[in-house]
């Protein structure tokens, strides 16, 4: 499938054509960005999120509030709004997102090189400066994923350059991984360990104590919600069964925060969790 030279003509055909196929479709000004809000959306006056981070509750006839504008509707396309806005228009983007697409907008040959190298081959569309690599599935769009390359799926819009060349293939697990943010690294946090126990550790074993907080590193690593509560539910947890006994240590304790900074848990968040959990139990003042 060849691609075409020129795609700044007869924008609204290409629009219309695009939304027929299922593909939401929004003009593009010169610079390749979107419409501004309107008058009566400036500032999010009617009710649109700050930074389009949702699509609404706005109604404006306009094509405003970026990607979040992008339709399929033709009546919309064809509403007299959207006809001046084409007779403006620079050029057709679309929402990946919305369609069911990830595209991997690579900006530079350094950049193709690198997805030639590491990404399974697809779909892709020339662009000015480099290529789009055109993935089935949609993930939360990111820039700057590393040197070069934009990830452009939900909550975002790339330019229509025409249909590209080769199958598409289903969005692999190496791109949705671009937008995974390494967590830090886990720092120590002085934290309060009770000590209320005298002589002999009533689990009778290290072993116990050991299992226990192996299980609650488990807990934490596996969390794919609700990570707070799940942090402080275990603390308490670990406090109820061995804060009384005396045998609960700093390692311990840093075996823990380094499991939940692993998710994304600051070292105070941690910390906080672990005083409510002393509080909750009578330990903090122990």
């Amino acid at each position: 499938m060849t691609q075409p030279t020129d795609i700044r003509r007869d924008h609204p055909p290409t629009a219309l054509s695009l939304a027929a196929s299922g593909v939401p479709v929004l003009p593009l000004r010169a610079g390749k960005v979107p419409f501004g809000n309107c008058p009566a959306c400036t500032k999010n006056a009617c009710g649109g999120r700050p930074n389009m981070k949702t699509p609404g509750p706005c109604t404006c006839p306009s094509p405003c509030h970026g990607w979040a504008a992008a339709t399929t509707d033709p009546n919309v396309l064809n509403s007299t709004p959207w006809v001046r806005a084409w007779r403006e228009a620079a050029g057709v983007a679309y929402h990946p997102g919305g369609a069911g697409l990830t595209v991997v907008d690579l900006d530079n040959a350094e950049a193709i090189a690198w997805a030639c190298a590491t990404l399974p081959a697809t779909r892709t569309v020339r662009t000015t400066r480099g290529e789009h690599w055109l993935y089935r599935g949609a993930m939360q769009g990111a820039n700057g994923v590393r040197p070069g390359v934009d990830i452009k799926s939900t909550m975002a819009y790339a330019r229509w350059l025409g249909p590209g060349t080769g199958p598409m293939t289903a969005l692999p697990d190496v791109v949705r991984a671009l937008t995974v943010r390494e967590p830090a690294p886990a720092r120590t946090v002085s934290v309060t360990v009770p000590a209320m126990g005298r002589g002999a550790c009533p689990h009778r074993t290290p072993t116990y104590l050991d299992r226990g907080i192996a299980m609650a590193e488990q807990r934490i690593t596996e969390a794919r919600e609700a990570v707070h509560a799940t942090v402080y539910r275990t603390f308490l947890a670990v406090l109820s069964t061995h804060g009384r006994c005396g045998c609960l240590t700093e390692t311990h304790t840093a075996r823990l925060f380094t499991a939940a900074q692993a998710k994304g848990e600051s070292p105070r968040h941690c910390a906080d969790a672990w005083t409510n959990a002393l509080t909750t139990l009578g330990l903090s003042h122990v």
